[in-house]
C-alpha cells in the first residue's frame, strides 16, 4: 500500500492558479519541528515555524501544473519542499507571472531576522542564491514579501 502525505490546507485554490509561466513564492508553518530525510540534508532538523519557500513554473501546464504538485497529497516525496509540505499548512501564496524565484527569494531574505535555515534546499540548479528556503519570523513579512516582489495574485488561507 502506497503511503499518502496528506496536506493540511484546501485544495479548491488550484482551480484558481493560471496556467501562465512564471515564478510564485508561498510560506508554510510547521506546528512542530520537522527532521529531513533527504540524502544531503539527512537528519536536518526544521524547529516549528514559518518558512518561505521560492520556486518557478516554466515547464508544460505553468503555474498550475507546479503549485497543484505542492498542494495536492503526494503519494511519494519527490522534491526538497514535497517533505514540508507535506507536514506543514500552507497560509500565503503569491504568483509572478513571468518573474524570477531568485527575487522572491531575495525578498523573503531580506526581511528583519530571517535566515536560511538549510543552505542548498531547493536551489540545487541555481547558482546566485544560497537556498530557495527562508525561515521567517513575522506572519506580517509575508505582504511585505509579496508587495516588494510584485506578487500579481496572492492568497491567505
Amino acid at each position: 500500500m502506497a503511503l499518502k502525505y496528506i496536506m493540511l490546507q484546501p485544495t479548491d485554490i488550484i482551480d484558481k492558479i493560471p496556467n501562465t509561466p512564471g515564478a510564485y513564492g508561498f510560506v508554510t508553518r510547521l506546528q512542530e519541528p520537522l527532521q529531513l530525510d533527504i540524502g544531503k540534508f539527512d537528519r536536518v532538523i526544521l524547529n516549528k515555524g514559518l518558512y518561505f519557500y521560492g520556486g518557478s513554473a516554466y515547464g508544460p501546464g505553468g503555474l498550475k501544473a507546479r503549485l497543484g504538485r505542492h498542494i495536492r497529497p503526494k503519494s511519494s516525496l519527490h522534491w526538497h519542499i514535497d517533505h514540508i509540505t507535506s507536514k506543514g499548512r500552507l497560509i500565503a501564496l503569491g504568483i509572478v507571472a513571468g518573474g524570477s524565484e531568485c527575487a522572491l527569494v531575495a525578498q523573503a531574505a531580506a526581511m528583519r531576522n530571517a535566515e536560511f535555515p538549510v543552505p542548498g534546499f531547493g536551489s540545487s540548479d541555481c547558482s546566485t542564491c544560497q537556498s530557495h528556503l527562508v525561515k521567517l519570523k513575522r506572519v506580517r513579512d509575508i505582504q511585505q514579501i509579496f508587495a516588494a516582489a510584485g506578487v500579481t495574485k496572492k492568497w491567505r488561507f
